[in-house]
């Protein structure tokens, strides 16, 4: 089939076109992931459930920031679907980095929390995490059933 002369010019428009598209796509698909989220949940720690502070730490929540800067979390909570709550210290994460929320006891450093229970948060059957800004406005969630793995991503 042969081609109309103008059909070079309109198909430069229209790639012009779609390139733009292309550009503006991934900013829309990124805030989805932009900023602060959760990233993976491990609620079913690994063996039986033991109570003990080992089995207990080996349940935990990934928050990740996706910014391009340091955030403060103090006043963030992470809550279940029975409202157990841990409320961030004083704690800042940086651009690209993520803190490690531990259910058991430990000693707050650098990419790991500590919530300090007894006994377990997440449901193994389902639940959902949130995570509520210090204004009290839903950041981020992310909800399973149980899946066999013990673990979710959530982004």
């Amino acid at each position: 089939m042969r081609i109309p002369s103008a059909t070079p010019l309109a198909l430069a428009a229209a790639t012009a076109l779609a390139g733009s598209l292309l550009v503006t796509a991934p900013a829309s698909a990124a805030s989805h992931q932009g900023g602060l989220h959760l990233g993976r949940i491990q609620y079913d720690s690994p063996g039986k459930d033991t109570r003990t502070n080992a089995s207990l730490n080996a349940e935990w929540v990934d928050i990740h920031n996706n910014g391009t800067s340091k955030l403060q979390l103090k006043g963030y909570k992470l809550k279940d679907n029975t409202g157990y709550t841990y409320t961030f210290p004083s704690y800042t994460i940086g651009a690209g980095k993520t803190v490690k929320v531990h259910t058991g006891k430990g000693r707050n450093a650098s990419g790991n929390v500590y919530w300090n229970r007894g006994s377990y948060v997440w449901n193994n059957t389902g639940d959902k995490a949130r995570l509520i800004k210090p204004n009290g406005k839903l950041q981020d969630s992310c909800s399973w059933t149980k899946s066999g793995k013990g673990t979710k991503n959530c982004h």
